[in-house]
């Protein structure tokens, strides 16, 4: 199952499936970030969400974590990853995999530090009905 889902995100870049207008939701997001549905089932009590996320120069996702599982790739750009001491907990670049565990325990942001755009295709594992992210408060520690 887990080798079907990388494929289709990485197939969902290749083959650049309809895009449906969205709000990206990991907030607060900065200005301009940006999220739109490719594909989305459910199965066995489990929501499969397809998206592509873009955060634009000098942006970030905003402090927060997921329900789920997230499987992301790297399509564009250069992702800064921080985990809620602050410390990265990665750096990925064009043509990157990462993975964002669930649970409260797993606060983090994404931030653009370059001048393109970062854009990243990812599959969303959630419980049924969870939304795509919750927010969490900003640990107050300044970021490398």
């Amino acid at each position: 199952m887990r080798t079907m889902l990388r494929a289709v995100a990485v197939g969902a870049a290749v083959t650049g499936l309809s895009f449906v207008p969205g709000a990206a939701q990991a907030t607060p997001g900065g200005p301009g970030v940006t999220g739109t549905v490719l594909a989305q089932w459910s199965e066995a009590g489990r929501d499969y969400v397809l998206r592509e996320i873009t955060i634009p120069p000098g942006q970030a996702t905003g402090w927060h974590y997921h329900d789920g599982t997230l499987y992301a790739y790297v399509r564009q750009g250069t992702l800064s990853h921080f985990d809620a001491t602050c410390a990265s907990d990665g750096v990925y670049k064009k043509g990157s995999f990462l993975k964002e565990p669930a649970g409260a325990d797993h606060v983090h942001i994404g931030q653009n530090r370059g001048a393109d755009n970062v854009v990243l295709e990812v599959l969303y594992v959630l419980p049924h009905g969870a939304p795509f992210s919750e927010d969490a408060p900003d640990p107050g520690c300044a970021l490398p």
